[in-house]
């Protein structure tokens, strides 16, 4: 059996599309078909969503992207205010963001553990595998304990995530995790420093959900931490109301598709007459036959009063693929040039009652 070194060994490497530019390929594939042909329209629907610069743009995170080596990417759309609010699975951020930016690393499998081939011997020595990456548990656990510690550091009341994971960030900060001080940048670092909010509506089901457990395990009987998810739905549509142009960049679907598109539903419950997603892009790889599409495709999306048609587009392509052209493309075109941040962190740091179209 392979020693535990040696399988961590070979780390992921997250792709800096700052130092291609796929301009070219892309309007190329424009004249294509398939999955090119749509991947050059949604990269030219990201262009306009950036360039119009009334619009709020929402980054939509489901799957295991920054195991795969998107990390820096979404730094990238941060940094250079390409997005203004981020709703993803808890995984994305936490198990895989946080991990890195706390110094750990994902690491790249072998071929012959791809299709469970040594699951067994990893488990013994506590290796866990993501298809075809690696991440040592022992690392994992060490995050875990980390995420105890900010909850246990905040005033026990309901948080939204989007207040849970700002601290998250401050706490990067006060770390010195920062490319200023010699580590990589991340996500919720970026996000911090940008106040672009982040929202993870399953935020338990993660490294946060055990730093919840074991909290509240030692507080029973006691005041606690604890998430409010009502409250983060009233956030983000607080969100659509004093921005009523929006547009989603969706990867995966599951609960961030489904949260973010709903906010117009949500804002018309409140009684005000909120415009459907002006723009809106999904990448996935899932059929809308069997339900696994989050439960639509956009244009089905439109019946519900979501998403607007006139500019939406589903690429069905791998996101590791299809993402990196489509990000690029807006990056090297400078669609982004005009824009400032919306800064949306403040917005929700305002009363309710404040906020308004």
């Amino acid at each position: 059996m392979p020693i535990k070194k040696e399988l961590l060994s070979t780390p992921v490497q997250h792709i800096d599309i700052t130092q291609h530019n796929v301009v070219a390929l892309v309007d190329a594939m424009a004249s294509m078909a398939y999955s090119s042909r749509d991947t050059a329209r949604a990269a030219a629907i990201y262009e306009m969503m950036l360039r119009d610069t009334e619009c709020g743009v929402i980054l939509c995170l489901a799957g295991s992207l920054i195991s795969a080596g998107l990390q820096k990417l979404f730094v990238d759309l941060v940094r250079n205010n390409m997005v203004d609010a981020i709703v993803s699975t808890g995984a994305n951020i936490v198990d895989q963001d946080f991990f890195e930016a706390l110094g750990f690393r994902h690491y790249i499998a072998g071929d012959e553990y791809k299709y469970g081939n040594g699951d067994a011997e990893l488990r013994e020595l506590m290796i866990d595998r993501i298809y075809d990456t690696f991440i040592d548990e022992e690392e994992l656990r060490i995050c875990d304990e980390t995420t105890e510690k900010i909850i246990n550091s905040l005033e026990p009341r309901p948080y939204s995530s989007r207040e849970i994971l700002r601290e998250f960030g401050a706490y990067l900060a006060a770390n010195d995790r920062t490319p200023e001080a010699g580590n990589n940048d991340s996500i919720l670092l970026a996000a911090y420093e940008k106040d672009v909010p982040i929202f993870c509506p399953a935020f338990s089901d993660c490294s946060a959900g055990f730093g919840f457990v074991m909290h509240q395990h030692a507080r029973q009987g006691q005041a606690m931490v604890s998430i409010d998810s009502a409250k983060d739905f009233y956030e983000l549509t607080q969100l659509k109301i004093a921005n009523p142009t929006t547009g989603l960049l969706m990867i995966g679907g599951g609960v961030p598709k489904n949260f973010a598109q709903d906010i117009v539903v949500a804002a018309e419950v409140l009684g005000v007459d909120a415009p459907m997603h002006k723009y809106a892009i999904q990448i996935t790889v899932a059929d809308v036959r069997d339900g696994a599409l989050s439960g639509s495709t956009l244009k089905e999306a439109s019946s519900w009063g979501k998403v607007d048609t006139t500019y939406e587009q589903m690429v069905y392509a791998e996101a590791t693929l299809a993402l990196p052209l489509v990000a690029g493309y807006a990056l090297h075109k400078r669609a982004a040039a005009g824009r400032k941040g919306k800064q949306w962190g403040r917005v929700l740091n305002r009363k309710p009652e404040t906020i308004s179209a």
